[in-house]
């Protein structure tokens, strides 16, 4: 084996292209993809995981029948599980099965403390 050593400009171009890189990555890819809202929380169910939210960012979700969107919630093992009346940080997904058109919706997101 024998040692290769790159011309230093040839390095710091290779860096640089790594740098941007993971830049446009974290761009298009990262926290701010799509934008949290954050709604009122009108019931929620643990048997099944079912959550209601109502408020002003829920009446611009497509979903939302009578100023209500309610899905499926998606969350980690240790979330604090919501009440009524809590504030809601959420984004949401409706998805639309292939082989008999029913949708589902789930809502991600956290209680606001």
């Amino acid at each position: 084996m024998s040692n290769v050593n790159l011309p230093t400009p040839v390095a710091l171009a290779g860096a640089g292209l790594c740098l941007l890189g993971g830049y446009l990555v974290g761009t298009v890819a990262g926290h701010g993809t799509q934008s949290e809202s954050t709604a009122e929380v009108q019931s929620y169910d643990a048997g099944s995981d079912e959550l209601c939210l109502t408020g002003d960012a829920v009446s611009d979700d497509a979903a939302a029948q009578d100023g209500v969107l309610c899905g499926t919630w998606r969350h980690d093992s240790d979330a604090v599980r919501p009440r009524e009346g809590d504030e809601f940080a959420f984004v949401s997904m409706t998805s639309t099965r292939s082989t008999d058109d029913e949708k589902a919706t789930f809502i991600f997101g956290e209680v606001v403390r």
